[in-house]
């Protein structure tokens, strides 16, 4: 079948009624029509794709954007019904469509013009408008207060991308406005990170640099009686300031005369009053709809060192007073903030209006979404807390998603690069899937790491027929994606290490390792065939014998080497390999928001397996290798040195595996949900009760072998409505998970045990009884369904079984 492109969408209904649809007619002629050519490209080995990053690279294509006419909303549904309609079908259809749909797109996109991301936009229609390229400025501006992670890669990769697009001066800020928190270790780690990233600043320039020029500035806004000196406690401040549905009211210190506050600010400065006693506040609106403009704090007294100006300061200003004016005195032309500053839009621009010179540049704030990374955490604060903890060892701790983390893990700055790229600028705030970030660590190191052998889990293989004493060296490709990269020699001998998982003694017809009886390739060596085992006294093995075919050497050209057998294992030569401690490093929480649950602690999700350290043998290659020179360990993964090597002790620490085993997990048990879901419905149709608890038992078992807290407590929330089996299974998952009321907003778990007790199936009601029982301690809560159960017990139902009325009158008793 021969299918263009561009007719299938002419072709197909994409756009009805101002909606976005697509026929599964048309989805599955690209899979029929497509699929055996992606198959066929060796850049699209199926084993090698990532789903989400290429549904990313579909979503912000140009050519793709164009269909839609830049529509976001229709881009979105579009998304929806993709990911809808690809639930429904394999991993290889939804790998083949979505790098289908992005090779074509990306060969239509060649024929475009560029397309633009909103930000750019803003750029160029300031352009049009009379600003000249050459007034183009733009700052990255860290707090100096942690180290940086990768959401800051993605700000940093933004301004400083647009620096180099547009020809345009970036200037690095360091808002140090709060010397309570901040310190020069983190301005040193900060600009590290930013250079390692590849980028170079114009400038370097601190808010602290114009701690003067924003006291005299705050003084002027004194004399115009647009600020005031407030005395009140932050407790009474935060009462008087209203709330979001209701109005503020004025301090009773509001109406100071100029005089007054002129004196207690410069008393303020010359620290003869101790922290909290004053503040110096904008007379703004205590009535606007906006919080952030009911007269908010510009300075407040800090008797702390600065890192900069040392006792100079006894005041200090507040980040949104020292911002925009900081931007107004380097003349940034544009500055863009994430999207919780959207608020403070309307503070910044009122700020510089009251400073402002019309003859100079005016800087405009705009703001664009904070990138998530799932199963990690990005706020300073709970970041600070995994160091001072001890989660983890330190700001750099590979499993930190800090950018000194990342690259210590071996990250490249080409990976985080491409990863900001990758997942563009949006207006709304999203949760990426690490694996993404994973695929483009993949992908970069596929290209640039050399292969080399080593074993983790080591048992000692003895080839019988292979003289003792003899030694070969062999040549081995150090990366066959890198033409240029050559060979090395490896030693071999008699003796070698192997993988302990590579070897079964008895085993089943599709293990495609070493067992006993069988042939296997040694990688760039011999074809084996186990022989037999040596055994300790507990039974565990601690050598493998196997016999070699001496004319079936890798390359030889010979018939023997070229005979094909079922598997290839990885070795190294006990008598040259090198010992090695090698830190196995997984991802620091289970679950994909650990910090979006209101009802817990994100701490409740670090993963108590997020680091083994393993002893293991590498081949005599590594032994000079150097701090954070990567590799890739052959069947295991990417590793690279860790700073903590030395000479006399080689330590790796592992990047990432081969294959994304997080996301195979999360769809097996996203698979088992569903399937779960399904087979819920033979509960109602079976006749006996033990019937009904063998198919109990087999969900629950299925419910208790659920990691992902974020996955259950979705399936709990889907599940509350009117339909029995819905119910039924919500039920279930309340009972067989590790899931309590207290996980869940308290109106809702109340709706959910509500509509179970007035359910239409027994089975439902009594299984609601059984959880209000036996998973419910508070008796409050309990008391609050009282009624609902009086009510089943006085009058129940025909269908009521006998179980379900034992049940209810056990509960009035209790």
């Amino acid at each position: 079948m021969n299918i263009d492109l561009e007719e299938l969408i002419k072709d197909s209904s994409l756009i009805k009624n101002n909606s976005v649809e697509i026929d599964r007619l048309f989805l599955e002629k690209f899979i029929i029509s497509f699929g055996p050519q992606i198959f066929n490209k060796k850049n699209y080995s199926i084993k090698d794709l990532n789903s989400q990053l290429a549904l990313n690279e579909v979503i912000n294509n140009s050519f793709f954007k164009k269909i839609f006419n830049n529509d976001s909303g229709k881009q979105i549904k579009f998304k929806e019904y993709l990911d809808s309609f690809l639930k429904e079908n394999n991993q290889d259809n939804k790998f083949i469509l979505y790098y289908f749909i992005y090779d074509k797109l990306n060969k239509e996109s060649e024929k475009e013009e560029k397309s633009l991301n909103f930000i750019e936009q803003i750029i160029e229609e300031d352009l049009k408008s009379g600003l000249s390229k050459n007034k183009l400025h733009f700052r990255f501006p860290p707090e100096p207060n942690g180290y940086l992670h990768i959401g800051h890669a993605s700000s940093i990769a933004l301004n400083f991308g647009l620096g180099l697009d547009y020809q345009s001066p970036v200037n690095l800020r360091f808002d140090d406005t709060n010397p309570e928190k901040e310190e020069q270790e983190f301005v040193d780690a900060i600009k590290n990170d930013v250079e390692w990233l590849g980028y170079t600043w114009s400038e370097e320039r601190y808010a602290s640099d114009y701690f003067q020029q924003l006291y005299d500035w705050a003084v002027l806004l004194i004399k115009k009686d647009k600020a005031y000196v407030d005395s009140q406690s932050s407790e009474d401040m935060a009462i008087q300031k209203g709330t979001p549905s209701t109005t503020g009211t004025d301090s009773p210190y509001r109406n100071r005369s100029v005089e007054e506050n002129l004196d207690l600010f410069e008393r303020m400065r010359n620290g003869e009053f101790e922290a909290g006693t004053h503040i110096l506040r904008a007379k703004i609106d205590m009535k606007s709809t906006n919080m952030l403009m009911r007269d908010p704090i510009m300075y407040r007294i800090l008797h702390k060192e600065h890192h900069r100006t040392g006792d100079a300061w006894k005041i200090y200003p507040m980040y949104d007073w020292a911002h925009g004016q900081s931007d107004y005195l380097e003349g940034i032309s544009h500055s863009f903030c994430t999207l919780e500053f959207l608020p403070h839009r309307e503070l910044y621009d009122w700020f510089l209006d009251q400073i402002i010179d019309d003859n100079k540049l005016r800087p405009k704030q705009r703001e664009f979404a904070r990138r998530n990374l799932s199963h990690t955490v990005v706020s300073k604060r709970k970041l600070q807390q995994l160091v001072k903890e001890h989660h983890v060892n330190g700001w750099d701790d590979p499993r930190m998603s800090t950018i000194s983390g990342l690259r210590r893990r071996g990250y490249t700055a080409a990976s985080l690069r491409n990863f900001a790229n990758s997942t563009g600028i949006a207006k709304r705030d999203n949760l990426i899937s690490v694996s993404v970030l994973e695929f483009c660590i993949r992908e970069d190191l596929n290209k640039i790491a050399p292969r080399v052998m080593a074993v983790l889990d080591p048992v000692k293989l003895v080839i019988t027929n292979y003289p003792e004493g003899k030694e070969e060296l062999l040549d081995a490709e150090n990366n066959q994606e890198d033409d240029t990269a050559g060979f090395r020699k490896v030693p071999f001998s008699r003796e070698l290490y192997i993988e302990r998982e590579d070897f079964l003694e008895e085993a089943p017809a599709k293990f495609f390792r070493l067992t006993l009886g069988k042939e296997v390739r040694l990688k760039n060596a011999y074809i084996i065939k186990g022989e037999s085992v040596i055994k300790d006294a507990e039974g565990n093995i601690t050598e493998i014998h196997v016999t070699y075919d001496t004319d079936s050497l890798s390359g030889s050209g010979s018939e023997a080497s070229q005979r094909k057998v079922s598997g290839t294992l990885h070795w190294v030569s006990i008598a040259h390999a090198v010992e090695a401690e090698v830190r196995l490093y997984d991802r620091l929480f289970i679950d994909e928001a650990p910090d979006s649950h209101k009802e817990k602690n994100f701490l409740d999700f670090v993963n108590p397996n997020s680091l083994e350290i393993v002893t293991g043998f590498v081949e005599p290659s590594l032994a000079t290798a150097q701090n954070e020179d990567k590799f890739q360990f052959q069947r295991l993964g990417y590793f690279t040195v860790d700073k903590d090597s030395t000479p006399s002790k080689l330590v790796f620490n592992k990047t990432v595996g081969l294959k994304d085993a997080w996301e195979e997990k999360g769809k097996k048990e996203e698979n088992s949900i569903n399937n779960s879901l399904k087979d819920i419905n033979k509960y109602f149709k079976v006749e006996t009760k033990p019937e009904r608890l063998a198919i109990e038992k087999a969900i629950g078992e299925t419910i208790a072998t659920i990691s992902s807290f974020s996955l259950l407590q979705n399936s709990f929330k889907k599940n509350i409505n009117n339909n029995k089996s819905s119910l039924l299974f919500a039920n279930f998952i309340l009972k067989f998970s590790n899931l309590k009321s207290s996980d869940f907003d308290a109106e809702e778990i109340k709706k959910f045990y509500t509509m179970s007790l007035r359910s239409e199936s027994t089975y439902v009601r009594s299984k609601a009884l059984l959880n209000l029982r036996d998973k419910e301690s508070d008796s409050d809560f309990v008391n609050q369904f009282e009624e609902e159960i009086q009510k089943l017990y006085s009058n129940p139902p025909k269908n009521a079984s006998d179980r379900e009325k034992e049940l209810l009158e056990e509960m009035l008793k209790k």
